[in-house]
């Protein structure tokens, strides 16, 4: 009988970050299930993430080995670590030297463990001296990031897993969590099925999945949310079905939300959305009458021209209900990508500071610049991830780092992408799997371990980090991103970067933590080991981690209040439907394959 031994980790597929055994046999074969001791799926796992073990036992499209090609002329050749290192190094530095040091950016990826994220954001905003650092989480959450931050003053979700089992009101927009988000799904098709009083609202163009055990499907016109929130929140504020009390001691500027809900009538408002009037006011009376209220979102409202106006608007209805701060109700983004949060937590995108700090704030930069002993950190933002394909194309940026992201298949205007990629004077993309697309542009290609294949930690869409061990080798001579990135920094000439492991980097990350409002100086990786999963904040090394944020009705303002934001625009205009033009598309999902399916494509499975 052969012997196996069980390793716990967590899945890398969506946000929900669900937990997983992962056994491993005598002969390295590799079988995986759902973890019942780990509290975001109770033993649960979804159908990618149930096949999970053969995307790691096959190796047949890994990246075996560093290769490079001198010229675009050449093709791609195999070379040594040291050798793909001093390319990178050379080239990088004679490039900045020439041009400065935006005209170099890194476009990174929210399946990268925190440790990556964090040492890629040093390189870049701490030593090399550009905020040319961006992911691919700007795609899917970066509306999501600002709404939070204008409304609670900064990008922190407030609730738990465990308040869906509380709640008994959920609006459900521009998501199909039945698909995307399915364990938590079932989660609350359970709550509803324990409990029928439950109401569900979905907002969706489409008929979905998520539409069938709704008790109300409002079919909107595509981009007419903000006018369907804000006649919520009208009929919320005309039938006094708000909470006075909470709103004038804990929130500020109620009257710019109102003047903005009272723009349109109900009746005006039901038309621009296409849904009956009657459907409004049934759906802004269950969130009215609702003891406990969530809402739930993710690319619908993230993914738009006017991102940010769906997002204050719709946090607009929790603040004018109370629904904050108290189990069992609250505003709840789901995350698309498994680290998306982790790599908030470290400043990883262009208008973002490390610890959640701010990157228009001098003292804050200066906090950080000293931290790492780097370079004065720049004051402006960098490229943000559709403007650096922008600036390759136009020549503005001359080099890019890919780091485990496919933007030659999941990037807007793919056509534009090519041409961009084409025209960079020097490209690395550092992955996995030659499936992907974008590695048909590389100057220099980099072998990546993957899941299963290094260490490091993760922060799942309600903020519980944990912990991923190394549990296989990685193939040929692939290496774990982190390592690759400390080994490009010390290639680079940067002092700092003599990390021994992944622990170091984690460890340096918490320290940088301390005394902000997303403090883990409590958390280390034995810690995480040992104990398992915590919710951060975690400040000492004995708190046990925090379910709930904004218990005590204090938030991360200046005034400490929840700030009510009037949104900027009501309807997305981008493009209008014409005779020639007549439909719109939306980038629906579907539930067993993955972003661009280099991972789950090779799954007969699935």
């Amino acid at each position: 009988m052969l012997k196996k031994k069980t390793h716990k980790t967590v899945c890398s597929y969506c946000g929900v970050g669900c937990g997983i055994l992962v056994d491993v046999d005598s002969k390295g074969k590799i079988e995986v299930d759902g973890d019942p001791d780990y509290p975001s799926n109770k033993g649960m796992l979804c159908s990618k993430g149930r096949n999970l073990n053969y995307v790691a036992q096959d190796t047949s499209d890994r990246i075996m080995y560093p290769e490079m090609r001198w010229s675009r002329n050449h093709p791609l050749q195999k070379v040594t670590w040291d050798t793909a290192f001093e390319r990178a190094a050379a080239v990088f530095k004679s490039i900045i030297a020439k041009h400065g040091p935006d005209s170099v950016g890194f476009y990174v990826s929210g399946q990268c463990l925190t440790e990556e994220y964090y040492l890629v954001n040093k390189i870049t905003k701490g030593f090399i001296g550009t905020n040319n650092v961006d992911t691919n989480s700007r795609l899917c959450m970066s509306s999501a990031v600002v709404g939070y931050k204008k409304t609670l003053g900064e990008d922190s979700v407030p609730i738990s897993y465990e308040d869906i089992e509380l709640a008994d009101c959920f609006l459900i927009a521009g998501a199909n969590p039945a698909w995307c988000h399915p364990i938590l799904y079932r989660r609350l098709e359970q709550h509803k099925e324990d409990n029928p009083n439950v109401k569900i609202i979905v907002v969706d163009p489409r008929k979905t999945q998520t539409c069938a055990s709704a008790d109300l499907h409002l079919q909107i016109l595509p981009g007419t949310d903000v006018i369907l929130f804000n006649a919520i929140a009208r009929w919320l504020i005309e039938k006094k079905k708000i909470d006075k009390s909470f709103i004038k001691k804990h929130t500020s500027n109620f009257d710019a939300c109102k003047e903005s809900a009272f723009t349109l009538s109900l009746r005006q408002a039901a038309e621009k959305c296409g849904v009956p009037v009657a459907d409004i006011r049934k759906a802004a009376q269950y969130i009215g009458d609702a003891n406990k209220f969530i809402s739930m979102w993710t690319m619908g409202l993230n993914q738009s021209v006017i991102g940010v106006s769906k997002n204050v608007s719709l946090l607009n209805l929790c603040l004018l209900t109370g629904q904050i701060g108290k189990p069992g109700c609250g505003p709840f983004s789901l995350t698309g990508q498994p680290n998306a949060m982790g790599g908030r937590e470290v400043g990883g995108m262009a208008s973002l500071l490390a610890a959640h700090k701010d990157l228009g704030n001098p003292q804050h930069r200066k906090e950080v610049s000293d931290f790492w002993g780097g370079k004065e950190i720049n004051s402006e933002p960098g490229y943000t991830a559709t403007e650096m394909f922008d600036a390759l194309e136009s020549g503005k940026l001359k080099a890019i780092w890919i780091i485990c992201t496919n933007p030659a298949v999941s990037m807007p205007n793919v056509k534009k992408v090519e041409k961009a990629l084409k025209n960079a004077a020097f490209v690395v993309v550092q992955d996995i799997s030659h499936n992907s697309e974008t590695t048909e542009f590389a100057d220099l290609l980099l072998p990546a371990a993957g899941w299963l294949e290094k260490e490091g930690t993760m922060t799942n869409s309600e903020r519980r980090i944990s912990y991923l061990p190394k549990v296989i080798d990685a193939p040929g001579e692939a290496l774990p991103d982190a390592e690759i990135l400390w080994r490009f920094a010390q290639a680079m000439g940067y002092e700092g970067f003599d990390y021994k492991n992944a622990a170091e980097v984690y460890d340096e990350h918490c320290l940088l933590t301390k005394g902000t409002n997303i403090d883990i100086t409590g958390l280390s990786h034995e810690r995480l080991k040992n104990e398992g999963s915590f919710q951060w904040p975690v400040p000492h090394k004995t708190h046990p981690g925090t379910p709930r944020l904004f218990t005590d009705f204090n938030f991360h303002t200046n005034d400490k209040k929840a700030h009510f934001n009037a949104p900027q625009s009501l309807y997305n205009k981008s493009e209008e439907t014409d005779i020639d033009f007549p439909l719109v598309l939306n980038t629906g999902r579907v539930r067993d394959q993955w972003h661009t399916r280099t991972k789950t494509g090779k799954v007969k499975r699935l």
